[in-house]
């Protein structure tokens, strides 16, 4: 990539110029094999499909962005489910910044064909959680000597710190909490695409644990899927009103006649009275 292809990351947004992108779930690691016997590992993810649920302008949000959803998920919290009014409940929603969103429309589909073999991409994903690791697996460090008075001090951090300023220094590598962050892998290759199964092989590895979302995107143009639009057979409608129309049950015509007759003879015994009264 060029240095005004560079990415900006603000949590779940990213911009590259001329920039295609999909959502994906790791699957696992495999391999592959080449026509000569060569064996290349690969990573296998669920890319898409994932559907276009918002379109962000300069003009209105201050700045043009596509918000894309992906899989599935039934507890839905009322303010997402008037967001995504229209369309699936999405497990996860993610935003990339584009130049121009003018392709773009509510309800497009991503699918896999987006990308082809072949293609130079980048994938960010949360990192393994390794939980509280020293410095020398955190860090790399190399430690003290084993022997020359060190005794039990071999993996230890050593001095954090002088008699000035009389505080630790910010930044400073120390032992910690390790991994469960978000991590870019780049110059990674797409090995083959499945169409059918809406699956990448991703050659080498990518970070995050099996079933983590992983941001798919690399530079050329986006390919956009028109929703389908369900012809509705006149027909079947006019049966199901029909069919809804008829009365069920015990409730028959005849029971509501009778239920009604009560209610004629009353009138008529309001109009004798009248006829009475005037005379």
């Amino acid at each position: 990539m060029d240095a005004s292809d560079r990415i900006v990351a603000n949590k779940s947004r990213f911009f590259i110029k001329n920039m295609k992108f999909i959502l994906g779930r790791k699957i696992g690691m495999s391999r592959k094999f080449h026509e000569d016997g060569t064996v290349i590992p690969v990573t296998i993810v669920e890319a898409g499909p994932c559907t276009v649920v918002q379109v962000k302008t300069e003009k209105k949000d201050g700045y043009n962005a596509v918000q894309v959803g992906f899989g599935k998920k039934k507890n839905v919290i009322k303010p997402e489910i008037g967001h995504c009014k229209d369309l699936d409940m999405f497990r996860h929603l993610r935003e990339f910044r584009v130049d121009n969103t003018e392709n773009f429309k509510r309800g497009n589909q991503i699918l896999a064909d987006v990308f082809v073999e072949g293609d130079v991409i980048k994938v960010t994903g949360i990192s393994i959680g390794k939980g509280f690791q020293g410095g020398v697996k955190r860090h790399g460090f190399h430690g003290s000597q084993a022997t020359h008075g060190h005794k039990d001090q071999l993996r230890m951090p050593g001095s954090i710190g002088g008699s000035y300023p009389e505080h630790v220094l910010k930044g400073k590598r120390m032992a910690g909490q390790m991994g469960n962050q978000r991590a870019t892998m780049s110059n990674l290759e797409i090995v083959s695409v499945d169409l059918e199964k809406n699956q990448l092989a991703i050659k080498g590895g990518i970070p995050g644990a099996t079933n983590n979302l992983v941001l798919i995107y690399g530079n050329g143009d986006m390919v956009l899927k028109q929703p389908e639009i369900k012809e509705v057979n006149k027909k079947e409608v006019v049966e199901n009103v029909e069919a809804k129309d008829v009365v069920k049950g015990p409730e028959t015509v005849e029971a509501v006649v009778d239920k009604a007759e009560p209610i004629q003879n009353m009138d008529n015994e309001n109009q004798n009275n009248t006829e009475e009264e005037k005379k």
